[in-house]
């Protein structure tokens, strides 16, 4: 079993002094997480991870995303045992490995800028973590070349990695992890020196990669994307600190917070001042001065909740924007700023309520003909269903009907 616990995990990295970090060079990201403004300060140091908890369990592919400065890859550094946990407990299977040597946890980590070792091939690379091991030569060469199998890089064994691209030298040092056949793989923001090309086409090589190997994977990366289509579950952070975790599905419906509404989907939500009002049994949001009754789901909820009119941030993510006519009941006037063609959709970019807003409209909405765009200036109005708000807490940003 590969179930991996994470109770009450902290990283705090001591204070050094600036002229210390350039004289010894050392502590080199506690520098750096001392110069991010949002993260936690104590007496004994920046708090980089501050109070994770998870429970990963065997063979599931976990996602940590969040931007630059987050603590993701702190987070996967400290699984690994590449950085000492401050506080906390660790569990991989039914072990606590807190003290234990990255190389007794029997984890795989494949790193960002893919650490291959250029003097040596491709099948030497692949090789060298197993001959350290002392393993046979002839279980060497049969792993080895299975792995090669798998990704596609057999005719590559004698190559060194000069001699190979980018996508390649990945598929290379994936390949030495999959020798190992380790508990763990560790991914630590593999595809973010490919091309949009190359990346699209290695996200598809580690989903099958995925379902041949059958093990558990915690995967760190700041593209969106990559955490909804790979991830069974995602761990969204911000300085230090767990936002949610859910399915792809489960924080793009219902996200916990405005940050998170606004860091899973792309172009990212619109958000929008409101008021939450009562009319009567029924709740609705005004803005601009429209009223949108909610949908009957998040009516009880709000019931249940017991949830009083008050001022609140909406948020409406751009395909659930329509354009309608102006004189439709809830249609709010906008005005256009920018319109991109998309090939199947416009993105429109528009002022509304003194906001800047992204529309999206399918290009079928136009009954198939063509549609250039919209012009500068132009007037539109737009609306919304009851049923695609989102309604966030004015003070703290956390999502009301959670």
């Amino acid at each position: 079993m590969a179930e991996v616990v994470l109770k009450g995990i902290k990283k705090i990295y001591p204070y050094t002094s600036g002229k210390e970090n350039k004289a010894k060079n050392k502590n080199k990201e506690a520098g750096d997480h001392e110069n991010k403004p949002n993260l936690l300060r104590t007496a004994e140091g920046v708090v980089a991870v501050q109070d994770f908890n998870i429970e990963i369990k065997d063979k599931e592919f976990i996602v940590l995303v969040g931007p630059s400065g987050c603590g993701k890859s702190t987070t996967l550094r400290m699984i690994a045992g590449l950085e000492d946990i401050s506080s906390g407990e660790l569990y991989v299977g039914d072990k606590l490995v807190n003290d234990m040597a990255p190389k007794d946890r029997d984890i795989a980590m494949v790193f960002q800028n893919y650490a291959l070792y250029p003097h040596m091939t491709v099948y030497e690379n692949m090789a060298f973590a197993l001959k350290l091991k002392k393993t046979p030569k002839d279980e060497i060469d049969r792993k080895v070349r299975e792995a090669a199998k798998i990704l596609d890089i057999t005719n590559y064994l004698e190559r060194k990695p000069k001699a190979l691209s980018g996508g390649q030298r990945q598929r290379v040092a994936i390949g030495r992890a999959i020798v190992r056949e380790p508990k763990v793989f560790l991914m630590d923001e593999p595809l973010s020196n490919l091309d949009a090309k190359l990346r699209n086409q290695m996200r598809a090589e580690i989903i099958k990669l995925r379902k041949r190997i059958d093990t558990t994977f915690i995967y760190v990366t700041h593209d969106q994307t990559e955490a909804m289509t790979l991830g069974d579950r995602i761990v969204i952070m911000r300085d230090g600190l767990i936002q949610q975790i859910g399915t792809p599905q489960e924080v793009f419906e219902t996200p916990a917070n405005l940050f998170v509404a606004g860091f899973i989907g792309s172009p990212q939500m619109n958000v929008f001042d409101a008021k939450l009002g009562k009319d009567g049994n029924r709740y609705y949001v005004a803005m601009a001065g429209v009223r949108v009754y909610l949908s009957d789901d998040k009516q009880n909820r709000l019931r249940e909740k017991g949830v009083e009119p008050q001022s609140v941030t909406i948020g409406i993510r751009p395909e659930h924007l329509i354009l309608c006519a102006s004189d439709a009941p809830a249609g709010i006037r906008s005005v256009v700023d920018v319109s991109e063609m998309m090939g199947s959709s416009i993105h429109l970019h528009v002022n509304t309520a003194g906001k800047d807003v992204i529309v999206i409209i399918p290009i079928m909405d136009f009954g198939g003909g063509s549609k250039e765009g919209f012009d500068y200036g132009q007037e539109v109005f737009v609306t919304f269903g009851g049923n695609v708000v989102h309604i966030f807490d004015k003070e703290t940003g956390n999502n009301i009907l959670n």
